[in-house]
């Protein structure tokens, strides 16, 4: 979990989407294994002040957008950075499904802006991690997902991550560049503010003593996985990256115990203390695949990697989180 003794000392790492959910967890795990942390934001929210981390700055911050590849071309060239994380993307389901274009702008033409700029830099980027999602797998007859099922993403946000996977190893294959793709299930966890979202909006209503509200019936089987364990898989992955044989290889992080929506929110309400609480479901989700989970053997494998928290512990530091920011507290 706590990485390689000093591997990260001397590294700069250019992070895409530093200031998001997963970006801000990553930055502040690289701070506190030394590298130097070189952040790409596109827009920031005064609402960030409620609940910043001064850990989770990134040491130099450029502004700019992933479709900007003039601004991506210098930020990582003129702060010489080693390694690239690209984390950066638009995340959202239903903003795809309304506005596909930006969606496919940011996440398909922001990916290969990202690996071109690395490409056109030559050898300084010595590892390029690739955030994909199970999304990418679209819907499957046969589960659980492993790496070696085709892409088939079908709506907005699958097919963006489809195509973001695919360019991934292109890159790879036809420039050499050293590529790994990851392809993790929904991460939860403190920082992330999309209400919209299973996790946090749960959470919110159930501290506030609220039903929760489910768009969908509730289920959906997905997997969850938290976010302070991706993290650990993504820096797990760029350090073995040392080994070229990985790269062009993607895989899957997943805690392997795929459950239902309407199970997940039962235990956000018990480890709010509020399984009193019942959800109200309206059922009028679409465009949401209605199974998926996946295989971590891969990782496991090639890595050595495992998740570091149970469902619950992650829950329970998660609702903590919310507590606390919504009482305006340092969280």
């Amino acid at each position: 979990m706590t990485g390689t003794a000093g591997f990260w000392a001397d590294k700069r790492v250019f992070v895409t989407g530093s200031s998001g959910f997963l970006g801000s967890w990553t930055v502040k795990e690289l701070n506190r294994r030394g590298a130097t942390t070189i952040g790409y934001v596109r827009d920031l929210g005064r609402h960030l002040s409620r609940r910043d981390d001064p850990e989770t700055e990134p040491h130099f911050t450029v502004h700019g957008a992933l479709e900007d590849y003039e601004t991506i071309l210098r930020a990582i060239n003129e702060h010489e950075a080693d390694t690239v994380l690209h984390l950066g993307a638009q995340p959202i389901v239903g903003v795809a499904n309304r506005h596909p274009r930006s969606t496919f702008e940011a996440n398909v033409r922001g990916t290969w802006n990202v690996l071109d700029a690395c490409r056109e830099i030559g050898g300084k980027v010595k590892r390029i991690v690739v955030a994909s999602s199970d999304k990418a797998y679209g819907t499957a007859s046969t589960l659980p997902y492993d790496e070696s099922m085709p892409l088939n993403g079908r709506h907005p946000y699958d097919a963006s991550k489809s195509c973001t996977d695919i360019i991934a190893q292109t890159y790879h294959h036809t420039y050499g560049l050293p590529v790994c793709v990851t392809r993790a299930g929904n991460f939860y966890g403190g920082r992330d503010l999309n209400f919209n979202r299973i996790v946090p909006g749960v959470a919110r209503w159930a501290i506030n003593g609220e039903r929760p509200i489910l768009r969908s019936d509730g289920s959906m089987i997905r997997d969850y996985i938290y976010v302070r364990d991706v993290v650990f898989a993504y820096l797990a992955l760029a350090e073995k990256m040392e080994d070229k044989a990985i790269h062009g290889h993607a895989f899957n992080f997943s805690t392997e115990q795929p459950m239902s929506v309407i199970a997940l929110v039962k235990h956000i309400l018990a480890a709010a203390g509020r399984s009193d609480l019942e959800p109200i479901i309206l059922g009028e989700a679409t465009n949401e695949i209605p199974e998926q989970h996946l295989s971590a053997a891969k990782a496991r494998a090639m890595l050595g990697w495992t998740p570091a928290f149970t469902l619950d512990a992650a829950l329970g530091e998660t609702v903590a989180w919310y507590r606390a920011w919504l009482e305006g507290q340092p969280a």
